[in-house]
């Protein structure tokens, strides 16, 4: 696919996408890697603007430079005590985060024992009115070590997972690590593999060295 095809089809999907105002947003495409630039009225709009370039097939990687401009600003304590409300609603997310607010951004701190609260937290702070942007600097706190047996847990992971093709992706665990090789298909089957392998008790952290393979 050539690049000003792709453009196209970036810019269609986020005119597409009713979650996404994409009047202020500009695309360009460069050897496959989409740019976002221009404005949002919302970080969550952020946010799905880059999720919605990243299903267009032949996309290879989005560089989301759109800033976020909120009309009806909140001072910071007032928007601090709307996100931890926010967070202490949500039965995912425990009592050992916290948050600091600086000019809108929203910085998430203190420990958490499972990746998906993590991911958790920053979703729900992102969806805060007045939130421009959110640091998750939330620390994982793991007492499990892992072993073979997590690792062959994470492959078998890969294999009942419908939208993934388990044999083309290598799994290695250095020091509480996991790294994922080889290739897929699209950025779905990439956050796929990427959350299987952050579902395993006691990963730290997941670097994914997968490809875009368009077939």
């Amino acid at each position: 696919m050539t690049d000003p095809q792709l453009q196209r089809d970036v810019s269609d999907e986020l005119a597409w996408d009713s979650k996404v105002g994409s009047e202020g947003i500009a695309v360009s495409v460069e050897d496959a890697v989409v740019a976002l630039r221009g404005t949002v009225g919302s970080f969550r709009e952020k946010r799905e603007a880059q999720k919605a370039a990243e299903r267009v097939c032949g996309v290879r990687l989005v560089d989301n430079h759109l800033e976020v401009r909120i009309l009806t600003k909140r001072e910071d304590a007032d928007l601090c005590a709307y996100v931890r409300r926010a967070l202490q609603l949500d039965v995912l997310v425990p009592a050992t985060v916290d948050v600091a607010v600086k000019a809108g951004c929203v910085t998430l701190i203190g420990t958490v024992e499972k990746q998906c609260q993590r991911d958790e937290a920053a979703f729900v702070a992102g969806n805060v009115r007045g939130v421009t942007d959110v640091r998750n600097d939330l620390l994982l706190t793991s007492p499990v070590q892992l072993t073979s047996d997590v690792r062959h847990g994470i492959r078998k992971a890969l294999e009942r997972n419908s939208k993934l093709d388990a044999d083309s992706i290598g799994v290695r665990i250095v020091n509480g690590m996991v790294i994922l090789t080889g290739t897929v298909a699209s950025w779905a089957e990439r956050d796929a593999a990427v959350a299987a392998a952050w579902a395993a008790p006691g990963v730290v952290d997941v670097v994914s060295r997968l490809q875009l393979f368009y077939y």
